[in-house]
């Protein structure tokens, strides 16, 4: 994994995954891309949740534009067949990955970087965080599945009037807009986010993987199909944690009512 690009480390069982490209905002670029696929995979490994954050005063300025300009012009070779896009494969293995990713955001969340940020399950961000879609004035169009994730989660109108009018929403309307969950002072998001994530680790491995893959997916279902769905994860074979976590519950709350009685 490229140090430069991406910096990695373990805070327990949470993976704390950094873009690094402060000089340049964050942007991203194919290295950045490759080298976060490799980050991503080794918190899948290694980790129950992960912290996906910017290094700098920026989340992600999105699409690095030098290269995009290179590629439109020809200085860049385009693959010989048309393959899956590399930003949909790698935040596809985040947003639909075995574990929860929780994003802690400031500055600029912008473009791809809004898109990126969209891809995690849970989003802090702090008072300084901008979040936009600047692509209509740049005579570009999303690509790294904002069509998908963003507009599922502010709405076809917020997000056709942050494209069309280049619109920047503050923290307190991306919280007002559900871009964000979680609204913390300047510099305070990534230990938010980091806390969350300690929090969330604390969930059962089986039960953090089905809300985060079944739910999202009986979202996209019908109704009938969905009730169908959740039974069958609802009804399957419990591992021996489920059973253990459960006796304690049980258990504990009945110690509880006894003391209060006595």
């Amino acid at each position: 994994m490229s140090e430069t690009l991406i910096t990695f480390e373990l805070d327990g069982n949470v993976a704390l995954i950094g873009l690094n490209r402060p000089d340049k905002r964050n942007s991203i670029n194919d290295a950045l891309i490759d080298a976060l696929r490799k980050a991503v995979q080794q918190a899948h490994e290694e980790a129950n949740v992960a912290v996906l954050f910017g290094h700098g005063t920026n989340f992600c300025a999105g699409l690095d534009l030098a290269e995009a300009l290179a590629r439109a012009t020809g200085q860049i070779k385009p693959p010989r067949k048309r393959k899956r896009h590399n930003w949909h494969e790698v935040f596809d293995l985040i947003e639909r990955g075995p574990i929860p990713f929780v994003a802690a955001l400031h500055g600029a969340v912008v473009g791809g970087g809004l898109e990126l940020a969209t891809a995690a399950h849970v989003r802090v961000g702090d008072e300084s965080a901008l979040f936009g879609l600047p692509e209509g004035q740049r005579g570009i169009f999303v690509g790294g599945g904002g069509t998908v994730r963003i507009q599922r989660v502010v709405g076809t109108t917020v997000m056709m009037d942050m494209m069309l009018t280049g619109r920047l929403l503050t923290a307190p309307e991306g919280l007002q807009e559900k871009v964000i969950r979680y609204l913390t002072p300047a510099g305070e998001a990534l230990a938010k986010a980091k806390e969350l994530a300690h929090r969330i680790a604390k969930n059962s491995v089986e039960t953090n993987w089905m809300i985060v893959n079944v739910l999202p997916r009986i979202h996209d279902m019908t109704h009938d199909d969905g009730l169908f769905v959740e039974q069958l994860n609802s009804a399957r074979a419990r591992p021996p944690e489920a059973e253990a976590r459960l006796r304690e519950f049980v258990e504990g709350k009945a110690k509880k009512i006894q003391d209060n009685q006595s």
